[in-house]
């Protein structure tokens, strides 16, 4: 049913959406086969369609699919933070049930030490590479002209890949821990070792067209040469707050 006007705020309507807050102008009478029909399906169907359109050019395109991001071509997309929250739920789900089937070889009596730490605190290790990634692309990328919030998108894509490929590289591991007769420790291998290096894929395609192939190389080994020394400082001051705060613990008991 059309109307003049928008019945969410008034504003006079002509065109299929309001001008002013964005609403439907075709509104329609709340029935419960409409609301089966059109508000769960079709919004199931169109939440679907944009996390499946967002995985596919996070694999086939990450760095163009971000940059059009950037410059407004947004709808298709599903929101990249929102969706590597979900990833990383899946991936929580496939660590528990592996560490479940692995309880009766893990000693109930031994200590926690700092991979155990750490281990605990990966979520928020995970988030901590974007801001990094973002602070050494602005650095090292600066042909592709965008300013910090910007290559938040990027990184934010990179995080995403390497979420993608550790849900693929969990659910390996999981099913070899499975009593099957089918080996998938070459795929569990493999995508161990891509996790860490999907953010080349994600810069080569943000630009390749900014620079040539040895001028992107030598950026790219400054680039992990930066994360990798920022990562080591950041472990070695969570190891040390983990350690005196353990110490502390101890002397008091």
């Amino acid at each position: 049913m059309k109307h003049n006007y928008c019945l969410n705020c008034n504003s006079p309507i002509d065109n299929n959406f309001c001008s002013n807050c964005g609403q439907k102008t075709d509104t329609h009478p709340i029935t419960f086969k409409h609301f089966i029909m059109h508000d769960v399906l079709h919004g199931v169907w169109h939440l679907e369609k944009g996390i499946l359109f967002t995985i596919k050019e996070v694999f086939k395109r990450p760095g163009q699919a971000a940059l059009d991001y950037i410059k407004g071509k947004r709808i298709r997309y599903y929101n990249v933070f929102y969706l590597a929250l979900l990833i990383i739920a899946i991936d929580v789900v496939l660590l528990h049930y592996r560490q479940k089937i692995n309880q009766d070889f893990i000693d109930p009596n031994r200590a926690e030490d700092v991979g155990d730490f750490l281990a605990n605190f990966s979520k928020i290790a995970l988030f901590s590479i974007v801001p990094l990634l973002s602070i050494n692309a602005m650095l090292i990328f600066k042909r592709l002209r965008l300013n910090f919030a910007q290559h938040m998108i990027i990184s934010g894509m990179s995080l995403l890949g390497m979420l993608l490929i550790s849900v693929f590289y969990f659910l390996t591991d999981f099913l070899n821990h499975l009593d099957l007769k089918i080996s998938f420790g070459y795929l569990e291998t493999i995508s161990f070792f891509l996790i860490p290096f999907f953010p080349i894929w994600s810069y080569y395609d943000a630009t390749r067209k900014l620079y040539t192939f040895w001028g992107f190389c030598w950026r790219i080994i400054l680039f992990y040469i930066l994360l990798i020394t920022q990562l080591l400082l950041i472990l070695q001051c969570i190891a040390l707050l983990f350690y005196d705060g353990k110490l502390h613990m101890d002397l008091m008991l």
